[in-house]
């Protein structure tokens, strides 16, 4: 769509106070998906809105929905809650009820959202759900829970239903949840269904939520374009990946904020505690930690905090001795792990909105082409640029193939992955350091690892404080059990000796800035008084300090004999 013909939010009939929200979030122009779904959804129709990670879907329904309770409230001063948001994780109802908050931020005491998405008491929830807050953000399972329990109360009133990531919804293990829940909403309501993809799930839930709706599958490529976004890959077995990582990091050669992907929860610790050893600081995104934990990591890598978090996913797909599944396996891996009701570390590469992502690196690289996408849609979002690096070892070749194969579809078939230019050999002092640090993280290290988290989380659960007041030996006991073993810091490995930099990245040397000749003989050094090197020096003021040199005999006369 032409720049000319752009529609913009001031001319969506938008109320005021979100036209004002919208300019304090400083966001000058709607994107592709808000400009097409906004004024669709203002109509009241139903809309299935498919776009690529990053492209502002969350705004593209969370407007509508506001100004929708807006209307409703001019001609009705009845309070209830008329718009119901599903999500499938907590993280990203947490990222709803944010987005909502910024756009409700001129207008919060008529606009109230609650998020129950997450894993607290239903009481305090209860007692949240009995103001009848004008938006629910929630789980399926959670908004079930309270539906069945009379504590959200829908039948009547809503007039707004919206699923966010769609797609991920049965893979969660949410479709009986999502059935039932229907039966609590009234006949007539406005949908939504939004998703990256299309896939099979979201058109057999579009069936059973949708109403003769709008299908919006914009023209655009999955990820952002070439001059956004780079795609680099680089062969690499799994001692020379440790080693690159750590030679790239600490030769700043790559900058900004950074996701290090890998497979496994246990990889997440082992790549932290290696890390840890250079002095380069990070944190892991656990899946199976407490949803407020996890946030908590999310939100100091937002901050700032951290400038690299280390996420895992496709766990499901693995084999229990950390093979791959062939091809023809997955599918029926997928289905026997579906109906699992507990956040999946597919969730932690797509959906959850790390900010001002500057690299992702592929550690490990994914396993099918899907999760390339989400993961490398983790960076260049809005107008943003960045870069996702792959390291590609000889088992993972045809698995980049077929993302190559994919990709180049969208780019004209031109090539994607473009070869990382990086001689190995030039950084050979850091494999040997690096061979020892990667060695030196064993299973016994990384369990205790994460034992020793599991432990903190003990400590700071608030649920389990009163029981410690109950049985202060436990207490005690809990905080007196130590590591039984720790990978050994080495403070000199946080420095990189001037010897192990490649002489393409070393100072300029003070002899390249000396002056030309003149054709005249140099004047002859002025020595410095005192300019000794150690050695000498202890020498010299050994010799001053000797007393036989302090005494002075000829100053003294000798007696006469007499």
């Amino acid at each position: 769509m032409d720049d000319a013909k752009k529609v913009m939010f001031h001319e969506m009939e938008l109320d005021d106070r979100i036209l004002k929200a919208v300019s304090q979030l400083a966001w000058r122009e709607p994107t592709l998906i808000q400009e097409t779904a906004i004024p669709l959804l203002l109509e009241g129709k139903d809309v299935l809105m498919r776009a690529r990670t990053g492209s502002g879907k969350t705004a593209a329904f969370t407007i509508p929905v506001v100004q929708k309770i807006l209307n409703l409230k001019n001609t009705s001063r009845h309070q209830c809650t008329r718009a119901l948001i599903l999500s499938p994780s907590k993280e990203l109802c947490g990222q709803i009820s944010s987005v909502i908050g910024d756009i409700t931020l001129k207008c919060a005491r008529e606009v109230r959202c609650v998020d129950i998405s997450a894993s607290g008491d239903m009481q305090i929830q209860k007692s949240l759900l009995l103001d009848k807050p004008d938006i629910v953000v929630a789980t399926p399972s959670k908004a079930l829970a309270h539906l069945n329990t009379s504590n959200l109360r829908l039948k009547e009133d809503l007039a707004m239903l919206v699923v966010d990531e769609a797609d991920l919804i049965f893979s969660f293990g949410y479709e009986d949840e999502i059935k039932e829940l229907l039966n609590h909403l009234p006949k007539i309501y406005q949908a939504v269904l939004a998703s990256a993809t299309l896939s099979d799930d979201v058109l057999s839930l579009k069936k059973i939520v949708l109403r003769n709706p709008v299908i919006l599958k914009l023209e655009e490529p999955e990820l952002a374009p070439s001059s956004q976004l780079q795609h680099y890959h680089l062969f690499a077995e799994e001692d020379d990946k440790a080693a690159i990582l750590y030679a790239l990091l600490k030769l700043n050669l790559i900058r900004g904020k950074s996701i290090i992907f890998v497979r496994t929860v246990d990889r997440c610790y082992k790549l932290k505690l290696y890390l840890e050893q250079f002095k380069i600081g990070s944190c892991v995104l656990n899946s199976e930690l407490p949803a407020a934990v996890r946030c908590l990591s999310v939100d100091q890598f937002n901050r700032g905090r951290y400038q690299i978090i280390i996420a895992s996913d496709e766990k499901a797909l693995e084999k229990p001795d950390g093979g791959i599944l062939p091809l023809e396996d997955r599918s029926k891996k997928k289905k026997q792990v579906s109906k699992r009701k507990k956040d999946k570390e597919s969730g932690v590469s797509r959906g959850i909105d790390f900010q001002h992502v500057s690299n992702v690196i592929n550690f490990d690289f994914p396993l099918d082409v899907n999760s390339y996408v989400h993961r490398a849609g983790r960076t260049a979002r809005g107008t943003n640029e960045g870069s996702v690096l792959s390291f590609v070892s000889i088992r993972e070749k045809p698995l980049m193939d077929s993302v190559e194969e994919h990709l180049s579809k969208g780019f004209n078939d031109q090539k994607v992955l473009q070869k990382y230019s990086f001689a190995l050999e030039e950084v050979a002092g850091f494999r040997y350091r690096s061979r020892d640090a990667w060695r030196a993280v064993t299973r016994i290290a990384v369990r205790e690892a994460r034992l020793k988290e599991i432990k903190q989380e003990l400590l700071n659960c608030k649920k389990l404080q009163g029981y410690f007041e109950d049985n202060p030996s436990d207490l005690a006991a809990l905080k007196r059990d130590k590591a039984l073993h720790t990978v050994r810091l080495q403070p000199h490995l946080a420095h990189v000796p001037e010897y192990l930099i490649p002489a393409a990245l070393r100072p300029d040397d003070p002899a390249d800035d000396a002056p030309e000749p003149t054709g005249e003989a140099p004047p002859p050094p002025k020595k410095k008084k005192g300019n000794y090197s150690n050695a000498k020096r202890m020498k010299y003021q050994a010799r001053q300090n000797d007393p036989l040199r302090k005494l002075d005999v000829k100053s003294k006369k000798m007696p006469a004999d007499t």
